[in-house]
């Protein structure tokens, strides 16, 4: 089971485009999640990431990104989409609050949306995507 460390480095996530990529908020997971981050590069997962689910472990985990940490990777196999992250964490502290119904902004979340928007709208159609 995933596990959040509590404890502070003094590292700072840069929040500024939180309120953009998420614009309206009306469901969430209920208390929010610990993220299973095994092998997952960036120190930072930033508001808009989508989250995922795996079924066999019933572990949250962020999408992957591909190896140059410029987009999405595709969906793992026995994963579905769970959500999207609402407010951006540090990697090592993993502990998440996730849309489940409301509106997000694709063009502010961190990587490119066009290469996972249409199979997040299919999988989440509560979550709707409107750019400014």
């Amino acid at each position: 089971m995933a596990t959040v460390n509590l404890t502070d480095d003094g590292v700072q996530v840069n929040t500024e485009k939180d309120n953009v990529a998420i614009r309206k908020v009306f469901a969430t997971v209920p208390g929010g999640k610990a993220l299973d981050v095994t092998g997952f590069a960036p120190l930072v997962i930033n508001a808009g990431h989508p989250i995922i689910f795996e079924t066999a472990t019933k572990e949250y985990k962020p999408l992957p990104v591909n190896a140059g940490q410029t987009a999405y990777a595709s969906l793992p196999t026995g994963h579905v989409y769970a959500g999207v992250l609402i407010a951006s964490i540090l990697t090592k502290k993993a502990s998440a609050a996730i849309l489940t119904q409301g509106v997000i902004n694709p063009e502010a979340c961190p990587y490119d949306f066009a290469t996972v928007a249409a199979a997040v709208k299919t999988a989440m159609p509560l979550i709707g995507q409107q750019a400014d």
